[in-house]
């Protein structure tokens, strides 16, 4: 519903008054000062009729046009019935006037009379007609962005329940291995990797963390990579102040830094290097591109979640940038 107490308060007086001026069906001379205010509360009443009713007509009238896809159709169908209804109950309002004050009765100053309160109705219906489709406008946005944040969310949970199986399969084979040839490094990797399991289950559900949050994740998530693929990556990490201040999705940037290793090829001599920086803008996640040879089962879902996730957050989308030797992703910075 359209909140119009402020828009009835104003014109339904200022209309009463000013609608049989602009006719010219009231003559002020003829008449005492009791007399003038008791018309003006005659024609007030008549203009709060027109109000209303004009207003029931909208609400009755709105689900049977809903169906029409044309919108000036729409308009100009609400429009037609509410000037006939105001041309009747002002038609009506004026004759009953002249025939009961000391009014010459005149056609003319009817027909005026009839014509400016038409004239008004169909401003004022075009105005609710704004302002309605405005809030209808504003009411699709927020169930389009609701639909899109579920959608996300299940996107993202989809993602999550992707991963982990294939996460902890390798981790623990990696665990195991550890466990028989080197116990001390086996109790460092089964800390960090109870530490990255902790960190999903607390932010699965946020929208946004602390930018510290996900370096401090990041970390424990790439020492456990490095063991398991035995040296074979570099990260560098070059920040500034503003990290302090930022925020991010959770499992953005892991995102990010699985998407580079299950699409490229490294070794020892040709490690994949990561870099994890930010200027004024960006976060910017890039490493050196060396696509598999072979084709990498992928759902593409992790680089669609996340681009889903900032254009929710911030209105804003994420910068992909793949040129031959290098991919770059860059992060809106939210602070």
């Amino acid at each position: 519903m359209i909140k119009d107490a402020l828009l009835k308060v104003i014109f339904i007086p200022l209309l009463g008054i000013g609608l049989p001026i602009i006719a010219g069906i009231i003559t002020y001379e003829h008449y005492s000062v009791p007399e003038i205010i008791a018309a003006n509360l005659f024609f007030i009443l008549s203009s709060f009729t027109i109000w209303g009713g004009c207003n029931w007509i909208h609400v009755k009238l709105r689900p049977l046009y809903a169906p029409v896809s044309k919108l000036f159709t729409r308009v100009a169908a609400i429009c037609f019935v509410s000037a006939l209804y105001g041309a009747s109950i002002g038609g009506l309002a004026a004759f009953v006037w002249i025939k009961i004050s000391s009014e010459v009765f005149s056609w003319t100053s009817l027909y005026k009379f009839i014509a400016v309160c038409v004239a008004s109705v169909i401003v004022f219906t075009l105005v609710y007609e704004i302002l309605f489709l405005n809030k209808e406008r504003e009411l699709d946005d927020k169930i389009v962005d609701q639909l899109d944040r579920e959608r996300s969310q299940a996107e993202l949970q989809a993602l999550t329940n992707e991963m982990d199986p294939h996460f902890i399969f390798n981790s623990l084979n990696t665990l195991n291995h550890l466990i028989l040839n080197d116990p001390k490094q086996a109790h460092l990797f089964n800390n960090k990797l109870a530490q990255v399991y902790k960190y999903f289950l607390i932010n699965k559900n946020r929208e946004l963390i602390p930018f510290k949050d996900e370096m401090e994740f990041i970390d424990n998530y790439f020492f456990l990579l490095q063991i398991r693929h035995e040296g074979k990556l570099q990260l560098q990490v070059e920040l500034n102040e503003e990290a302090r201040r930022t925020m991010i999705p959770p499992c953005a940037l892991q995102v990010l830094v699985e998407n580079a290793i299950k699409h490229n090829e490294f070794s020892e001599d040709k490690p994949l290097f990561i870099k994890i920086s930010m200027n004024g803008q960006y976060i910017r996640v890039s490493n050196n591109a060396k696509p598999k040879s072979y084709s990498v089962t992928s759902t593409g879902i992790g680089l669609k979640n996340l681009s889903a996730r900032y254009r929710i957050i911030c209105k804003k989308n994420i910068v992909i940038e793949n040129a031959r030797d290098n991919f770059t992703v860059k992060l809106p910075l939210i602070t």
